[in-house]
């Protein structure tokens, strides 16, 4: 988050969960990326008293019905196990063919501040690939081909990611609102 945004929102010193007194992750119980973005910037605020950042995003599949969706970290039934999650989606479609592979990247990112809620979304459409290709990325990315390229989304460079990806577009969508929560008089 901190490599997209600093250049969006310069003069705004960013922080990770690294930099700040550790504190529970809430549980993700929302049916929505938005519903669980909120629930973490709202976490975030309570333990650090910050305008607080939180995404929640996830791979939708066409044919799935949306699937895994909010579900993607803990498809497989194990907790962000990338590889245990590519390898059950994988064979869920493995039958589909290359007109039933459609699927988006989905993100939501939540800004909280005191009294200020603001949620913003960005989604990358592309098609699961029938086998991973790249070492780049995390989670679907070896998996996912954004719409125009003929590369995985972990064949990409960071800059190319960042540049049409659903959390870089998320940030970017986000940026005026934390502008004006830190510099409201700017």
């Amino acid at each position: 988050m901190r490599r997209i945004f600093t250049p969006v929102v310069p003069g705004i010193e960013v922080l990770g969960l690294d930099d700040v007194t550790a504190f529970d992750e809430p549980a993700e119980t929302e049916l929505t990326f938005a519903g669980n973005a909120l629930i973490k910037a709202r976490a975030a605020l309570a333990a650090t008293g910050l305008p607080s950042l939180a995404d929640d995003s996830g791979i939708c599949v066409d044919a799935l019905n949306a699937m895994p969706g909010v579900l993607s970290a803990r498809w497989s039934g194990h907790a962000r196990d990338d590889a245990a999650n590519n390898a059950l989606l994988l064979a869920q479609i493995a039958d589909f063919g290359d007109d039933k592979r459609g699927a988006q990247f989905r993100c939501a990112i939540a800004l909280c501040a005191p009294g200020v809620e603001v949620v913003e979304g960005g989604v990358m459409a592309g098609r699961v690939l029938r086998a991973p290709r790249g070492d780049g990325g995390f989670g679907y990315d070896p998996l996912f081909c954004a719409d125009g390229y003929d590369v995985s989304t972990a064949e990409l460079s960071p800059a190319e990611k960042d540049a049409i990806s659903h959390r870089g577009k998320a940030l970017r969508a986000i940026a005026p609102h934390v502008g004006t929560v830190l510099a409201p008089n700017a």
